[in-house]
């Protein structure tokens, strides 16, 4: 059967495609728009089977390269498909990238475990694994099917216990409204120097919160009218997804953290969401607070490659300036 991939310009249409797919939140319309305000081109193509139904879609963000090789083209946690589909529709995604954008290449990050069937296939269909990786593929997933007691009792002794501290304190826990957003941001800025990770403008989070709208829930820990610590998701119907995060000194003191995450567990639980991403696992001290909360951890498909161009072994492996300009770009990408 042939796939038709057709572009889709129209933003009520766009998301229920997505969602009706169980789409990652990086695939909604306003998280291509946010890209789309920052240096990126989006193309949002829904992918049909002869009879003109829906079977995947993909929100495919485009950054220029040096010539010759034009521009990458990437899929973030992407894309959406039929179950047993999946190969077919990123084909059909990478014939329309190289017909219509002359890409060297199309570098995907799905939201598949590295052991399903369509993530094992990937070799098979000519993908090659990158180790250019944006969104890191350890990661921990909380089934948001579970009751709140199964969700606490897969949590560490030592978290249980922090929770329950940190919500004796005198500080409220809520969502952000667009007027407190600053205030976040400030104690994101701190958080930033005190790490030592680079940050975007405040521009770049604000067009992410705008854009998304719903789908950009932050919450915080207020002590008075004063950000002690937040934390910033992005929701579709299936999945919620950590993006930022941080706290102040007097956050940290009063374990606020520990409330705050537990409270957006919850609240990402009580919008029918099912899954719950916190966003990579690495060997160090945030990553270890996230252990806390499971009993597990999971590993997706990670970062795969196709080369649309006879130029792609030149750009992935002769051409320090090229791989150069591709790290950047995917640099662009991150926090």
């Amino acid at each position: 059967m042939t796939l038709s991939v057709v572009p889709c310009h129209v933003r009520a249409q766009w998301d229920p495609a997505v969602n009706s797919q169980q789409g990652h939140p990086m695939q909604l319309w306003g998280w291509g728009a946010a890209k789309a305000a920052h240096n990126w081109s989006v193309d949002r193509v829904l992918v049909k089977d002869d009879a003109g139904e829906l079977v995947g879609s993909a929100q495919i963000l485009l950054r220029k390269l040096p010539f010759p090789f034009r521009s990458l083209a990437y899929l973030a946690r992407g894309p959406q498909a039929a179950p047993g589909r999946e190969i077919e529709v990123l084909d059909a995604v990478a014939h329309h990238v190289a017909a219509v954008h002359k890409s060297v290449a199309l570098s995907i990050e799905p939201d598949w475990a590295e052991t399903a069937a369509p993530a094992e296939s990937l070799p098979a269909a000519g993908w090659r694994r990158s180790e250019s990786t944006i969104l890191i593929p350890r990661t921990l997933i909380l089934d948001l099917n579970r009751s709140e007691d199964e969700l606490l009792a897969a949590m560490s002794k030592k978290t249980r216990q922090y929770i329950r501290k940190s919500g004796r304190e005198a500080l409220e826990y809520r969502a952000v409204t667009a007027a407190e957003l600053p205030g976040c941001l400030a104690v994101y800025r701190e958080t930033a120097r005190r790490a030592n990770f680079g940050i975007h403008a405040d521009g770049y989070y604000q067009d992410i919160f705008n854009n998304l709208g719903e789908g950009s829930p932050v919450y915080a820990a207020f002590d008075g009218d004063t950000v002690v610590s937040f934390l910033w998701l992005a929701a579709s119907d299936a999945t919620a997804f950590e993006l930022y995060g941080g706290m102040t000194d007097a956050g940290s003191n009063l374990r606020a953290n520990f409330s705050l995450k537990w409270l957006a567990i919850r609240e990402m639980k009580a919008r029918g969401i099912g899954r719950y991403d916190f966003n990579g696992l690495l060997n160090d001290g945030v990553s270890k607070f996230k252990f806390g909360f499971a009993d597990h951890e999971d590993m997706l498909a990670g970062t795969w490659d196709k080369g649309l161009s006879p130029l792609f072994p030149l750009f992935a492996k002769a051409l320090p300036l090229a791989r150069k300009a591709v790290r950047h770009a995917r640099g662009l990408l991150k926090r």
